[in-house]
């Protein structure tokens, strides 16, 4: 199989020739059919998080989706042909060890899950961490509900993903995204109100505010704007430090947690609601000879959604 290998940072991918894995008793392996590109991909190469990868080299590639090839001994869950996705974990493929950025990956089946007829390998594979993670922060942790009103700080690809995620719940939209040539995408989605920042929208009485950007001043702005009790879920990390106002986080009773990438259940979770037809990334598919360039774009803010090599 061809494989792309990242050796050391700062370094290109090397395209290598692999025998075809095979699976251990616990293990399945996958016919690669849609891996997706990630930020986290793009700190791995440049030395930021490169020391949470289990060795190198090694091939990225975190979300993967595809088809099963072949099945360990003990492996009773999944049978050959299965549609399936690599819910994004620190000890899976693409972090531990060998990863997507490959024609056929190998892992151990309890980390899989299946992915329903109804949903794309190329939406199925950023699910696997996008759309996990913007579940998370929408539903594990903000608790959100039919009738509630919600506020989306930040439009991009998990902003978007969780603006989809909270309609689809029966909650009532607001986004705050400084750029404004996607304001037209919110609007087409049936947003309730989009603006520069969240708090032209307290009037709205927003119950939950999910910040996605994480600029500090946006978690400072969702403190100002929601209402009284309400619950702020803190997921963006482009700061490392915010000043709040500690006196209307009391005064206001307000609630206010962080959430992070997400576990197996919520990528079953999010996998049912795409199968509704009415939750999708904005995919920009590439080839798999593409996969280091698009890296390289990602890492410029040259891809304009999420990066998907298609297999």
């Amino acid at each position: 199989m061809r494989a792309w290998q990242f050796n050391e940072v700062d370094e290109p991918f090397t395209l290598v020739e692999r025998e075809d894995p095979k699976p251990g008793t616990d293990e399945i392996v996958i016919d690669v059919k849609a891996s997706g590109l990630c930020h986290s991909d793009v700190s791995f190469v440049d030395g930021t998080l490169t020391p949470l990868l289990g060795h190198k080299p090694i091939i990225l590639g975190h979300e993967t989706a595809g088809v099963v090839s072949a099945v360990g001994s003990d492996v009773g869950e999944f049978a050959v042909g299965d549609r399936v996705g690599i819910p994004a974990v620190t000890e899976g493929p693409g972090t531990a060890v060998d990863g997507g950025f490959a024609e056929k990956v190998v892992v151990k089946a309890n980390l899989v899950v299946r992915v329903p007829e109804e949903v794309d390998f190329s939406q199925a594979a950023p699910a696997m961490d996008a759309a996990r993670t913007a579940y998370r922060a929408l539903v594990t942790f903000g608790r959100v509900e039919a009738g509630q009103n919600v506020g989306i700080i930040g439009f991009g690809g998990l902003g978007s993903l969780g603006a989809q995620i909270a309609k689809e719940l029966g909650a009532t939209v607001y986004v705050a995204e400084v750029n404004e040539k996607v304001w037209d995408t919110a609007d087409e989605l049936g947003v309730g109100g989009v603006s520069k920042d969240i708090r032209d929208f307290a009037d709205q009485g927003l119950d939950v505010i999910v910040d996605f950007a994480g600029f500090g001043t946006t978690t400072a702005s969702a403190v100002d704007a929601i209402k009284h009790g309400g619950r702020i879920v803190q997921i963006g990390l482009a700061r490392e430090e915010a000043t709040l106002s500690m006196q209307q986080v009391i005064l206001k009773e307000i609630t206010i947690v962080g959430a992070s990438n997400g576990e197996k259940s919520e990528a079953e979770e999010v996998l049912k609601l795409m199968a509704s037809g009415n939750i999708a990334s904005n995919v920009v598919p590439i080839t798999f000879e593409q996969i280091p360039e698009y890296v390289d774009k990602l890492a410029k803010g040259e891809v304009a959604g999420r990066a998907v090599a298609i297999l």
